[in-house]
């Protein structure tokens, strides 16, 4: 079963994990949170890219019940518009994996918000404020032993 992902934050960073992860078997995007960006914008943001070209798949939306969704080659991916990290329904979604890509929430105590939600681990995708542990693919990789909830991924750099 793949890891089940969440993404706070669908600004440039969140798109390009969004892609990554469509591109990835062993990874599903249940859950997409942007307080600021209306869904038909992140449709559109998603679809086209001025770097990487149009999205290689198919892209809708949906509304339903006041719920959001992207539709993304079939599977539904619910759209959330909170700015309080607890208040966003990982949980609910399947979420196990939050990857936090705002640029707000890059200290422990404010990235373990997302854990209120229902995520289990939360990865910051920028560099730290504090003394959250930071793994690097190829680097030090190896030393991840799956206790700590909340991990950085060191650089956000595209």
């Amino acid at each position: 079963m793949p890891a089940q992902l969440g993404i706070n934050g669908f600004g440039r960073i969140g798109r390009l994990v969004f892609r990554a992860a469509s591109a990835n078997p062993d990874v599903k995007v249940v859950a997409v949170n942007d307080p600021f960006m209306p869904l038909d914008y992140m449709l559109y943001q998603l679809k086209y890219d001025s770097v990487h070209g149009r999205f290689n798949g198919t892209i809708a939306t949906s509304e339903e019940d006041g719920k959001e969704f992207l539709i993304v080659n079939g599977d539904r991916i619910q759209v959330f518009h909170e700015k309080d990290p607890a208040a966003i329904g990982w949980g609910a979604t399947g979420s196990d994996y939050v990857c936090e890509s705002t640029g707000i929430f890059t200290q422990k105590e404010k990235a373990e918000l997302h854990l209120g939600g229902g995520a289990k681990k939360v990865i910051i995708s920028a560099p730290p404020k504090d003394a959250v542990p930071m793994y690097v693919m190829g680097v030090n990789h190896h030393k991840y032993t799956g206790s700590d909830t909340v991990v950085s991924n060191a650089s956000c750099t595209t």
